[in-house]
């Protein structure tokens, strides 16, 4: 598979090391981060159009990534 865009780790370079300890200690982190990354490979998926979807869905898909990507952020900065 090709490499997908908005990757966390790509989008909050210098976080890496908190995102990896959060993960682990945080719970409801952990499920933030797997819920961004599933939402991004179907925006990925859909932007490729390997699974073809209409314009109202994919809009839907972005708002949730960024929506989880600003949670995260904020969990990340505090």
């Amino acid at each position: 598979m090709s490499h997908t865009p908005h990757e966390l780790a790509e989008e909050f370079p210098i976080y890496v090391e908190k995102m990896h300890k959060l993960k682990l200690e945080d719970a409801h982190f952990a499920k933030l981060f797997d819920a961004y990354h599933e939402v991004n490979r179907a925006v990925h998926r859909a932007e490729t159009d390997l699974e073809p979807t209409d314009d109202a869905h994919e809009t839907a898909l972005r708002k949730e990534r960024a929506r989880l990507k600003d949670e995260i952020y904020a969990m990340l900065s505090a």
